[in-house]
């Protein structure tokens, strides 16, 4: 039967699966008109090329050729390309795998999923070239920045269930975090706040009104003038746990993003962020398992 959510029209290709635009209910002139207006970034001669590679199909696996005429509601299927990207020495290491469930540990730098200038050298896009999954998809995600685990959905079949347990705070997790030492301050403690998007990007901010997000925090370890933290994010908003640490007075060491902007010029991968993430526990929501994993890397020395 036909699906036009999951057609499967075109195969994945070097770890990367065909991308999709619906097009609206209303427009006119050609499919490569409406390509060229709503992704302007690859340009016409290109979207030619690919068409006429048979790399441009709709939902029905029919190849789209430029003059084809626009047709309301329908989806295009395409492979998403750059001319060039950076190359990101850091490998992950897959901890955990089964038919279901696939767990990574991810390197500092490395991005979870393709996005702005990078797809290849991404987490999601390395794992399935290396293993040939072709529905893996995280269930949640991690920072570039930020290093440690990262759960996966092996088979579309079962993933509802496993994003269920985010959604639902059924996930235990667990970071660890070196920032600034301030004796005045008592821990273990509990730090709730509003956060919301600031002007700046994709940064996040505190701001008055009902609390949307927490996070308990806890001492390991003190070497004035620098700790190490235990952090356990309760919710799961963007640069939580960076946001709140630094609202503290204590932002993380290598931060490029709080208190203040200062990002490094690429390829310097000198300063990196140190939070790691640790421990992921959970019920598996498919086999009734306890299950608990916890990263194998190492974040700085105090």
């Amino acid at each position: 039967m036909h699906n036009p959510h999951d057609p499967r029209v075109l195969p994945m290709r070097d770890g990367v699966n065909p991308s999709c635009v619906v097009l609206p209910s209303q427009g006119q002139g050609s499919l490569l008109d409406f390509l060229c207006q709503r992704l302007p970034a690859v340009a016409r001669a290109d979207w030619c090329q690919r068409m006429a590679a048979g790399e441009v199909v709709d939902e029905f696996g029919q190849c789209v050729t430029p003059e084809r005429n626009f047709a309301p509601g329908i989806r295009l299927y395409y492979y998403r390309a750059l001319a060039q990207e950076a190359a990101i020495p850091f490998e992950a290491e897959v901890l955990y795998q089964d038919e279901h469930l696939l767990v990574a540990d991810k390197p500092h730098f490395l991005p979870v999923v393709p996005g702005g200038a990078y797809l290849q050298h991404t987490l999601l896009v390395r794992l399935k070239r290396a293993l040939g999954l072709a529905e893996l998809s995280p269930i949640h995600r991690i920072d570039r920045d930020t290093a440690g685990l990262v759960l996966f959905s092996v088979q579309r079949a079962t993933r509802g269930r496993y994003q269920a347990l985010f959604r639902e705070r059924s996930v235990h997790k667990v970071y660890e975090a070196i920032a600034p030492w301030r004796p005045e301050l008592h821990f273990p403690r509990e730090h709730r706040s509003r956060l919301q998007e600031c002007g700046h990007f994709f940064r996040m901010h505190e701001a008055p009104g009902e609390a949307n997000s927490c996070t308990r925090m806890s001492i390991i370890e003190v070497a004035a003038p620098w700790a190490r933290y235990r952090l356990e994010p309760v919710s799961g908003k963007r640069h939580q746990l960076r946001v709140h640490m630094a609202a503290l007075g204590l932002p993380l060491r290598g931060d490029a993003f709080y208190p203040e902007v200062n990002d490094p010029p690429p390829g310097d991968y000198s300063r990196p962020l140190q939070l790691l993430a640790r421990e992921l526990a959970f019920c598996d929501p498919v086999t009734g398992q306890e299950r608990a994993f916890a990263s194998r890397r190492q974040l700085q020395a105090l």
